[in-house]
């Protein structure tokens, strides 16, 4: 079964990604209390973008890149928002799905960036290519809570 194992947000560019237990989704805004929902973000674009609302990564992407680079490297570490197990986030790019009673769209995979790779390790660059997750587009609002089924429609 595809389910969220872990919402993350931060505040700020700058400040460290916080687990919650649950978080709101608002379309066209993003996630309550993070950096891109306020317009803050490294990348906050202006006006916004659907594509900059919420991204995904997969657990099982972070612990292969961890495996082959030695690194220690967390989904915190990603700076990604929801945090998923059972799902390939690849196939979802133009496609609605669905996460706990939540619609969405995935726009476009979520690159590594240098941003990244200078707060982490330039292995990001490489070692994350087409495997750094899934920038969505939030098409309703509620809640999302750890545990939540991921699904296609």
């Amino acid at each position: 079964m595809s389910t969220i194992l872990q919402l993350l947000i931060a505040s700020s560019p700058s400040s460290p990604m916080e687990s919650r237990p649950e978080v709101r989704a608002v379309p066209g805004k993003g996630i309550e209390g993070d950096r891109y929902f306020n317009g803050t973000g490294t990348f906050s674009p202006h006006p916004h973008k659907p594509d900059f609302e919420i991204t995904f990564i997969e657990q099982e992407k972070i612990d292969e890149f961890v495996r082959e680079s030695g690194l220690s490297f967390t989904a915190q570490h990603a700076r990604r928002n929801v945090v998923t197990q059972g799902v390939d986030l690849n196939a979802l790019v133009a496609k609605e799905f669905m996460a706990g009673g939540i619609r969405l769209l995935g726009v476009r995979l979520c690159e590594p960036c240098n941003y990244l790779a200078k707060q982490t390790s330039p292995l990001t660059l490489s070692g994350l290519v087409h495997k750094g997750g899934l920038r969505v587009q939030i098409l309703s609002e509620g809640i999302l809570r750890t545990g939540d089924v991921v699904s296609v429609i």
